[in-house]
């Protein structure tokens, strides 16, 4: 009996120790490092002298630091409530009309997942281009006769970080239609058939028995929303830069991150120091927010 719970053992630790490693070797060592780093002072790429959590004040309490923290963050707010209030709701509501089998659902399927197959860059890259004064949507709206539309989409404050976030929208939306739709195929049969029987319509059908069945895919979902909007970096390098044009206007704490980190023209020399402060920050705020939403959409789970 005990050789074969050694036997058992021997088997689970082969099988788990392999992703216990990257696990430690690529997030556990990699944070532990940054709080490590963000306790000195550093000259270049030297580390002085120990300072506790003084480059966290600086971070948080001195300029330039302290404004372009807070402008990166109230970005990162605005990539999480737009893609939670517009991808996700539209994921939500495209998973529900294609598991109701509309017309074409197959094809449809197939056209809302292309996007999230396309690299990054790639989609960066390109939006970057079609965004351009003479890029192709400014000339195709003045070809439809919206010529008075026509904008430096990418050029104003205003409207730069709305943009790419709906290039960003574009992009991932089949994420969520897909897992929604089949978090949606799985909800019991017999549950929708009795609702049916009863004389229950769509609206309260969804609300009252599909939506509460589903929350756990809207926990992961909510959840990859968090982490995603939190460290966006490649979608804004792509399209605007690291300096965060115009004017910080798209800046993000990843981007933020970066120019602190390794130097950039308004950064000047590496602060290694505040990068990984900042660095620890972006864990913490992934981390607490990540549970917090695990907690509140738990509390409304429904088993069967």
């Amino acid at each position: 009996m005990r050789r074969i719970q050694t036997s058992k053992l021997l088997w689970i630790t082969f099988f788990i120790t392999p992703g216990l490693l990257v696990v430690g070797l690529f997030i556990l060592l990699p944070l532990f490092m940054s709080l490590y780093n963000s306790l000195f002072s550093w000259k270049q790429l030297i580390r002085v002298d120990f300072i506790g959590l003084e480059n966290f004040r600086r971070l948080l309490g001195s300029f330039p630091y302290q404004e372009r923290f807070f402008n990166a963050l109230k970005n990162n707010l605005t990539w999480f409530l737009s893609t939670t209030l517009i991808q996700n709701s539209l994921g939500l509501l495209f998973g529900y009309l294609l598991s109701r089998n509309v017309p074409f659902a197959q094809f449809f399927k197939r056209v809302f997942f292309i996007p999230v197959l396309f690299s990054i860059v790639a989609v960066g890259f390109l939006w970057g281009m079609y965004l351009k004064p003479t890029g192709l949507v400014n000339s195709f709206l003045k070809l439809v006769g919206l010529a008075a539309l026509q904008r430096p989409w990418l050029g104003l404050e205003h409207l730069a970080t709305p943009t790419i976030i709906l290039v960003n929208i574009w992009r991932w939306v089949g994420f969520p239609s897909l897992v929604f739709l089949a978090a949606i195929d799985n909800v019991p049969g017999e549950c929708l058939e009795a609702a049916y029987l009863e004389g229950v319509g769509e609206w309260k059908l969804f609300w009252k028995i599909i939506f509460p069945l589903i929350i756990p895919s809207i926990t992961i979902i909510t959840v990859l929303t968090i982490i995603g909007s939190l460290n966006v970096f490649e979608q804004i390098y792509t399209m605007t830069g690291l300096d965060g044009a115009p004017n910080y206007a798209t800046d993000t704490i990843g981007t933020l991150f970066y120019r602190t980190a390794f130097g950039s023209i308004d950064a000047g020399s590496p602060e290694i120091g505040i990068g990984s402060a900042i660095g620890l920050v972006i864990y913490v705020l992934t981390f607490v927010t990540s549970l917090l939403s695990i907690f509140v959409t738990r509390k409304r789970e429904v088993q069967l």
